[in-house]
């Protein structure tokens, strides 16, 4: 729990600039410039850019909005998930076999869905928090005031906007980082030992040994380079998620001009796909656009 805490508190403010970036909040100017082939291109602000604007109109303690309610979450979350998947994990075997990462992966599954659906009112009200920065509003002041707005204009339903298409990609993330890991270890890694090394006799044992040592250290990788493969893939579903959250709540950052109104969560995926800002805020620290495309900076 502590250490989620602290990587919550260390990565706010990148998450801070992500949101109002998904939102189509561009407060800055884009300038022109030349890509790594010579095209001209418009910069928008990067990363650092953005975040010494919020800086300047707020202070230091302006990048860090929304940490109250995402630290409440992270800390349930870490709990929840460690309940649930700790009477699977008291004789955890090698994860080796199909079988067994199947078996792994739905249980992970399962832990992550339960700790995603208690916290995601969290999840809402760090997100409205956030975009507040947009209207200069200030009607999700405080966390427990935050709980009783929404309960109060929006019901039960309010607290869980955007859950499903989060939901979702959470657990396409997961799977695909889960079996491309295992493909990676057993027919690329595995495989390539005992092609390389079935020939080898007498003193070439030895290299055989630093070979099977140096695929054991590149599977410790395999996740890492998989996961981060899955989230790109599934970035679409984050940022559908975010903007159904802070949908038509009454703040400047969910209407008009920076978003439509949306009926669903499919309805916002197709309206972006067809715009095609699947991807905006994706990057923060290499945004660019082609001159000449129509792109709207408010």
């Amino acid at each position: 729990v502590l250490l989620g805490s602290g990587l919550t508190v260390l990565s706010q403010p990148l998450m801070y600039v992500k949101v109002l970036v998904q939102v189509g909040y561009e407060p800055l100017p884009p300038t022109l410039g030349r890509n790594i082939f010579g095209r001209q291109v418009y910069q928008l602000p990067g990363l650092f850019s953005y975040a010494k604007h919020i800086v300047k109109v707020d202070g230091r303690a302006g990048l860090f909005k929304g940490l109250a309610p995402r630290l409440c979450s992270s800390a349930i979350g870490t709990v929840v998930h460690s309940r649930v998947v700790q009477p699977g994990t008291s004789k955890k075997e090698p994860v080796s076999s199909l079988e067994q990462v199947l078996k792994e992966t739905s249980r992970e599954m399962v832990a992550r869905s339960a700790a995603t659906l208690i916290t995601h009112p969290f999840h809402v009200i760090t997100l409205r928090c956030m975009v507040q920065f947009i209207g200069r509003e200030t009607k999700y002041s405080g966390t427990l005031s935050a709980f009783a707005t929404i309960y109060r204009e929006e019901g039960i339903l309010g607290f869980f906007a955007g859950l499903i298409p989060r939901l979702l990609g959470d657990i396409l993330s997961l799977w695909l980082c889960n079996m491309l890991a295992y493909l990676i270890n057993t027919y690329a890694l595995e495989n390539g030992v005992w092609i390389l090394g079935s020939g080898g006799t007498g003193a070439g044992g030895g290299n055989l040994q630093e070979m099977v040592s140096t695929m054991a250290e590149m599977k410790s990788y395999s996740q890492a380079v998989t996961g981060f493969f899955a989230s790109m893939l599934t970035y679409p579903f984050v940022l559908v998620s975010n903007l159904m959250a802070v949908n038509n709540c009454g703040l400047a950052g969910g209407l008009l001009p920076y978003a439509p109104t949306y009926s669903s969560w499919l309805d916002c995926w197709s309206q972006l796909h067809r715009e095609g800002n699947m991807s905006r805020g994706n990057s923060l620290f290499f945004r660019k656009v082609p001159v000449g495309k129509r792109y709207v900076w408010n």
